[in-house]
């Protein structure tokens, strides 16, 4: 489902945050704003907020970068497979299921993370332009997959490329080059209409 935007009231937030009943998970591109709008939904529905890559860099003792320079990307994404599943079963088994997970570009393309996902929880595609995540992702020198390369051209593929992952996710949002807080508006719209 596209989602349009609706502004929401406080008490009409805290009333959808009564009505989650399992983990909130972002998927999407790198530069897209996962973080930046889970972190700020997190806040709004009262729940606690945990960025997968962060997660994976704790659980590894090493960044990102690292793991991609000294191990490759398969090595990587099988770590970042078994940090998500912890994430998500932990929660959505526990009497505190509510909680919102950014998870890596790359995370929902990988069948079984994909699988998990939608099984147990409310899963978002936040989707931009190329040209927003090219500016966005301009901002960060750790993100392994633009090094070496054009970012438009990178970027733009990988959209591409992952685009029939991400269209599996029952609630999809676009996200522009405004202000967070019409994203988000976004967001929760999608999941009150998927509840």
């Amino acid at each position: 489902m596209d989602v349009q935007q609706t502004r929401f009231s406080t008490q009409e937030i805290a009333a959808l945050a009564r009505r989650i009943d399992r983990p909130i998970v972002l998927v999407g591109m790198m530069g897209v704003g996962k973080s930046s709008v889970g972190k700020r939904l997190a806040t709004l529905l009262d729940c606690p907020f945990v960025d997968a890559d962060d997660e994976i860099e704790r659980s590894a003792q090493m960044t990102i970068p690292e793991i991609f320079d000294t191990y490759g990307e398969d090595y990587f994404r099988d770590g970042e497979r078994r940090v998500i599943a912890r994430l998500v079963t932990e929660r959505a088994n526990s009497g505190k299921p509510r909680i919102v997970i950014a998870t890596g570009g790359g995370a929902f393309c990988n069948t079984e993370t994909r699988a998990l996902i939608l099984a147990n929880a409310i899963t978002i595609w936040l989707d931009s332009e190329v040209d927003t995540l090219v500016e966005r992702t301009a901002r960060k020198e750790n993100r392994p997959l633009l090094r070496g390369g054009d970012p438009h051209e990178i970027l733009g593929r990988l959209r591409e490329e992952r685009a029939p992952h991400y269209a599996q996710a029952p609630i999809h949002v676009t996200s522009g080059s405004g202000p967070h807080v019409q994203t988000i508006n976004k967001v929760l719209q999608g999941i009150s209409q998927w509840l």
